[in-house]
């Protein structure tokens, strides 16, 4: 943490430092580079990188001026004038008159932010370019034109021709919307504060409040959904992987006749869609559904099982139906580190007299973990985040009374879904988005920083 810490700093004083080098040591067109850019290159011939370094100075003031500014000034309200009614003399009616829209505002608002840190940027590319040109001009060398540059671009420069578009949409399309859904969390967007009718304004760390300790249901809800969140994860994660290991270890033992049968077998799990599986698994499992109706026939039960009404049957149930879809993955996956496990290491456990629990407990699961950690480490973040197995079985249920909007086998993710979708509460559904990821970034950084994997990474090679 230190080191990235001062590598930042360092990071920073060098592109001040710049600057400061640029404005103290510049003639005076660098320095007026600083206001106007571009002119540092135009006074020294670079006519064309000049003109442009203008031209992006001329399109950032206009839009500010012309669109940007009336977002950013209303940012810290989210807008003071909702939707009303006024009265209309020629027609002799009340007519509806738009207000402010909050949504847009807080959207374009973080638009023209991550604008302007753009901008900023190619400021300083603007002021250093002059600076750089004034420099060669002083040393008698020759300034590349434009031409050079473009060529440039195709060479030497080619990783900023490739890399460019794609981290622009980066930004567009994954910067920008988590920033919007962060900022969200800290307002009261909610069913009652749906723009463009009404208004929604900043309330500060209200929501965190109310999720941790203000609010009695939401909080009891929160550790109640996040404690089965994490009971899910480790039962998901960790089933499945054991199971799969065992399978690929039978499949793979010496002796057993057509392996590649077995494997298929299974794997056939993988190739039927996985909602598939899970909607008719839903039904079979439904309390009138064929497994009830078949029990009952056979004289086995009077009275339906609950499997997915039923708080604890319904929580065994989508475990239980998680290893069919998961196992399969978990066997593949293992299959092939198994086949690469020294084989002397086997032998000479049998000379040594290990049984099959001990050579499995001291050379098969070590080295597993070593080499699977980072897999099982995205494989607990992905049930933590898994949607599907519960939406599709049992949708959160069975709901209760004593939580908010919630049923006993909701997730966080799920819970999240039926605020945003159901309920129309966005700021608390942000709110725990973005306690999800800090959740899943926290483990995986502690789990993954304290593995073999990342201590003893030579060996096992």
């Amino acid at each position: 943490m230190r080191k990235s810490l001062r590598r930042a700093w360092d990071g920073l004083t060098q592109h001040f430092g710049a600057l400061f080098e640029a404005f103290r040591k510049g003639d005076a067109w660098t320095r007026l580079s600083f206001v106007v850019m571009g002119m540092g290159c135009l006074a020294r011939g670079q006519i064309v990188k000049g003109l442009l370094y203008l031209a992006a100075e001329v399109a950032f003031v206009l839009y500010m001026a012309l669109f940007a500014w009336q977002y950013l000034s209303k940012f810290g309200t989210l807008g003071t004038v909702g939707m009303h009614k006024e009265w209309d003399e020629a027609l002799g009616i009340y007519k509806r008159t738009p207000g402010d829209n909050s949504m847009l505002i807080l959207l374009f608002s973080v638009m023209s932010i991550l604008l302007i840190v753009a901008f900023l940027a190619v400021w300083r590319s603007s002021v250093l370019a002059g600076y750089k040109a004034q420099r060669l001009k002083e040393r008698g060398e020759p300034l590349p034109g434009f031409v050079q540059d473009v060529v440039s671009l195709m060479n030497e420069r080619y990783h900023v021709t490739l890399l460019t578009l794609p981290s622009l949409m980066v930004i567009a399309f994954t910067v920008l919307p988590i920033i919007f859904m962060i900022l969200i969390s800290f307002t009261n967007f909610d069913a009652e504060h749906q723009p463009p009718g009404n208004l929604f304004t900043w309330v500060g760390f209200q929501n965190f409040f109310d999720v941790f300790w203000k609010d009695p249901m939401k909080s009891h809800t929160f550790l109640g959904i996040l404690g089965w969140t994490m009971v899910w994860a480790v039962f998901a994660t960790f089933t499945n992987y054991l199971f799969g290991m065992i399978l690929a270890i039978m499949i793979n033992k010496k002796g057993i006749r057509f392996k590649a049968m077995w494997r298929t077998i299974f794997v056939i799990t993988i190739a039927v869609p996985q909602f598939v599986s899970l909607l008719l698994m839903s039904q079979i499992l439904h309390d009138q559904g064929p497994l009830n109706s078949l029990l009952k026939q056979w004289g086995v039960i009077k009275q339906s099982i609950p499997f997915l009404t039923n708080t604890t049957l319904a929580r065994i149930s989508v475990i239980v139906v998680n290893l069919w879809v998961g196992i399969p993955f978990s066997m593949l996956i293992t299959s092939g580190i198994l086949m690469n496990i020294p084989g002397d290491l086997y032998e000479s456990a049998s000379i040594d007299g290990a049984g099959p629990v001990r050579t499995f407990g001291s050379i098969t699961l070590p080295y597993m973990l070593f080499v699977t950690t980072p897999y099982l480490i995205t494989a607990f973040v992905g049930n933590i985040n898994n949607f599907n197995v519960i939406y599709l079985l049992t949708k959160g249920g069975p709901l209760v009374t004593d939580y908010y909007q919630a049923g006993k086998t909701d997730l966080l993710v799920t819970w999240l879904y039926r605020l945003t979708v159901d309920k129309q509460d966005y700021s608390l559904a942000s709110t725990i988005g973005i306690l999800v990821f800090v959740i899943c970034a926290v483990l995986s950084l502690i789990v993954y920083n304290r593995s073999a994997s990342v201590k003893r990474e030579e060996e096992f090679r």
